[in-house]
């Protein structure tokens, strides 16, 4: 299989891939998060993405509501307010219409632990393989995932929260895309160029495998055109 260094340097990625896994049992084979309160959960995939692999627990995420929410961690009775008084500020501001908070996807159960890092360097199997990529990357992206049965020539596709793209990968077990909202932007430092794609980690071997053939094939039928395109010049 391509190695994520390798993937990264073919595709172009600015950020390594990495693994999301959510874990019913603490780890014994991946580091606790120790680098202390962080803004929201998202701030851990850019940790991954510039090679730190580590768990976090569902006390880390607290400080997002939201992203608390999408991954099915109740907030604590003194905190639990918290999440009430974000919507109301998104809907206040038009960020957000109320009538829609009911369909955002969330995990199915609460994680005792989640687990990052870099897709070949983690101890775990992942659950969701995250890539920051442009549109022309995710093209390439896609296109795998359809030979390699993880996805559909329909993607599922989100915009905010950034962070529910994760849950619907896992639950569709096919490939997702995620614009990535203004939270995420912020935290991750995500460009205005890229977004992400999501991917179900059973299938990552696969369509990693798949990508080999689909950079060949575009190479052939970018000459292809290139030469067509010459004809009409």
């Amino acid at each position: 299989m391509i190695s994520s260094a390798e993937l990264q340097q073919r595709l172009g990625l600015s950020r390594l891939p990495i693994a999301i896994a959510f874990l019913d049992a603490l780890p014994a084979n991946v580091p606790a998060w120790s680098g202390g309160q962080v803004a929201a959960g998202c701030v851990f995939w850019k940790r991954a993405q510039e090679g730190e692999v580590f768990y976090t627990v569902p006390a880390d995420h607290y400080n997002c509501a939201v992203g608390a929410y999408t991954h099915k961690i109740p907030l604590p009775a003194e905190r639990a307010p918290e999440l009430e008084q974000t919507i109301g500020f998104m809907v206040r501001n038009n960020y957000i219409a109320l009538e829609e908070v009911p369909g955002i996807p969330t995990l199915p159960a609460t994680p005792a632990a989640i687990a990052f890092g870099p897709v070949d360097r983690v101890p775990f199997a992942p659950d969701v393989v995250l890539l920051a990529v442009n549109p022309a990357q995710a093209m390439l992206l896609y296109e795998a995932a359809i030979k390699a049965g993880a996805g559909e020539a329909l993607l599922k596709s989100l915009g905010r929260p950034a962070c529910a793209v994760l849950p619907v990968t896992q639950a569709t077990a096919n490939a997702a895309v995620s614009f990535g909202c203004i939270g995420n932007r912020t935290y991750t430092g995500l460009p205005a160029s890229e977004m992400y794609v999501s991917v179900p980690g059973a299938k990552w071997e696969a369509l990693a495998n798949q990508l080999a053939i689909v950079l060949v094939a575009n190479d052939a039928i970018g000459d292809f055109n290139r030469q067509r395109q010459a004809q009409f010049a």
